[in-house]
C-alpha cells in the first residue's frame, strides 16, 4: 500500500492534492529530452526554479522596505500621527505572524507551489488597497494583508528551495532567498527616491504578479509529491530538476526511504517533545528565528530614513539606498561563504558584530542627546551612528539574516507533520 493510499484510509488523503499540477509538458520533455535542451543541465533547471520562487522573497523585502522612504509622504497626505504610522509599519509583522501560523498546513495540503499562489493573492490585494487608500483604515487593512502573504512566503520559499536543491548546492541556493529579500528592500529604497508612496505601492504588485504565471512553469517539490504518493509526478519532477541526462535512481530511492520512514511517525504528541531527536532541532530552529526577529533589524530597515535624519544626515534617502545596496552585497558574499565557512562560524561572527554595532549606535544617540548640535562631538557622534547602522546591517547579512531560514528549512523541511 502506498503512502497516498494510507493517507486516504484515515480520511485526510483526499484533502492533500497539488493546487498547481506539474503539467503534462514535463512528462513529454522527460521522454523526449532532445526537444528541451535548456533542461538537460540540472543546475540550470534548479536555478531557474529558485529565481522564480524568489520573486516571492523580493516581495517580502519590498514590504519590509516600503515604510522607510514613504513615511513623510503618507503622514502628510493622510494626516497621520507618528503613532498611527508606527501602527501601519507594525501591522506587516502582525499579518506575517498570522500567515506563518497557517503556512505549514497550507503548504502540506496543497503543495509548495499552491501555497505560494495563495500567498500572492493577499499581497496583490494589499498593495492595491494601499495604492488607493483614503484614510488610515485602508492603509492598515492593506498592510495586514501584505503581512499575511509574506508570512506564508517566508516559510514556503526556503522549504521549497531546500527540497529541490541537491545536497551540495543547498547552502548556496538556500541563501539566495535572503539575497532576494535584501534586493526587494533595496528596490523599495531606490524607487522610493523617485516615486510617490501611491506609485511605489502600485509597483509592489509586480513581484507577485510575475510569480503567479511563473509558478505554472516550474515543478512541484519532488519530496512533497513523494509524500503524497504521486510517484510518477515525483520522478518526473526530480528528473526535470536534475537534468534529463542525469541518473536519478539513487536519489529516488533515498527520498522514498525518507518518506516511508516519516510516514511511520506521522503523529507527534507533546510527550514526544521530551525526546532529544525532537526538542533539539526544534530548539535550534525556533531559537535562531527568535534571535533573528528580536535583534531589532526590522526596526532599522522599516525606519532607516528617519534614523538617518535623526542622526543628522542631510541626504537621508540616498543614505538609505546605500544601506540597502550594502546589504545586498553583504548577503551576496554570504551566499559564497556559506558552504565554505559553515553555518556556525558565520552565526558567531554575525551575532558578535551586531552586538558591537548596536552598542555603538546606542552610545552615539545617547551622546547626541546631551551635547549641543554645534559641537564637534555632535558631528562625530553622527558619523559614529551612521557607521554603527551600516555595520549592524552588514553583520546581520553575514549570518543572522540568511542562516536561520536555511537551517529552518533543512531541519523541518523533511519532517513536517501531516
Amino acid at each position: 500500500m502506498s503512502f497516498r493510499e494510507e493517507a486516504s484510509d484515515d480520511g485526510r488523503g483526499d484533502l492533500k492534492k497539488p493546487f498547481l499540477h506539474t503539467g503534462s509538458w514535463y512528462r513529454m520533455s522527460s521522454r523526449q529530452s532532445s526537444s528541451s535542451q535548456a533542461f538537460r543541465d540540472g543546475t540550470v533547471s534548479v536555478v531557474v526554479c529558485v529565481l522564480i520562487v524568489c520573486l516571492g522573497s523580493i516581495q517580502t523585502g519590498f514590504t519590509c522596505g516600503y515604510s522607510s522612504p514613504t513615511q513623510s509622504g503618507i503622514t502628510s497626505d493622510l494626516n497621520l500621527t507618528t503613532s498611527e504610522f508606527s501602527i501601519f509599519g507594525a501591522l506587516a509583522n502582525v499579518g506575517a505572524m498570522l500567515g506563518a501560523i497557517a503556512s505549514g498546513q497550507i503548504a502540506e495540503y496543497i503543495g509548495r507551489k499552491g501555497s505560494l499562489m495563495i500567498a500572492s493573492i493577499p499581497n496583490i490585494i494589499g498593495w492595491l488597497t494601499i495604492t488607493f487608500a483614503k484614510d488610515a483604515s485602508f492603509l492598515y487593512m492593506g498592510r495586514l494583508l501584505e503581512g499575511f502573504g509574506v508570512g506564508i512566503i517566508s516559510y514556503t520559499a526556503p522549504v521549497y528551495i531546500a527540497e529541490i536543491s541537491a545536497q551540495n548546492m543547498r547552502g548556496r541556493l538556500g541563501s539566495v532567498n535572503q539575497l532576494a529579500i535584501t534586493t526587494g528592500i533595496m528596490l523599495a529604497y531606490l524607487l522610493g527616491m523617485f516615486t510617490s508612496w501611491r506609485v511605489l505601492a502600485g509597483l509592489g504588485i509586480l513581484p507577485c504578479a510575475i510569480l503567479i504565471p511563473g509558478l505554472f512553469f516550474i515543478p512541484e517539490s519532488p519530496r512533497w509529491l513523494a509524500k503524497m504518493g504521486m510517484m510518477e509526478d515525483f520522478e518526473t519532477s526530480l528528473q526535470v530538476l536534475r537534468g534529463f541526462d542525469t541518473d536519478i535512481s539513487v536519489e529516488v530511492n533515498e527520498i522514498k526511504r525518507a518518506v516511508a520512514s516519516a510516514s511511520k511517525r506521522m503523529t507527534i504528541r507533546f510527550s514526544d517533545l521530551k525526546r532529544k531527536r525532537y526538542w533539539y532541532p526544534l530548539l535550534i530552529g525556533v531559537g535562531l528565528l527568535l534571535l533573528q526577529q528580536l535583534s531589532g533589524i526590522n526596526g532599522v530597515l522599516f525606519y532607516s530614513t528617519n534614523i538617518f535624519e535623526s542622526a543628522g544626515i542631510s541626504s537621508s534617502n540616498i543614505a538609505t539606498f546605500g544601506l540597502g545596496a550594502i546589504q545586498v552585497v553583504a548577503t551576496g558574499v554570504t551566499t559564497w561563504l556559506l558552504d565554505k565557512a559553515g553555518r556556525r562560524l558565520l552565526l558567531i561572527i554575525s551575532s558578535s558584530g551586531m552586538t558591537v554595532s548596536l552598542f555603538l549606535v546606542a552610545v552615539a544617540f545617547y551622546v547626541e542627546g546631551i551635547v549641543s548640535e554645534d559641537s564637534r562631538l555632535y558631528s562625530i557622534m553622527a558619523i559614529l551612528s551612521l557607521v554603527g547602522v551600516v555595520a549592524l546591517v552588514i553583520s546581520y547579512s553575514v549570518g543572522l539574516g540568511a542562516i536561520p531560514w536555511l537551517i529552518m528549512s533543512e531541519v523541518f523541511g523533511h519532517f513536517i507533520a501531516v
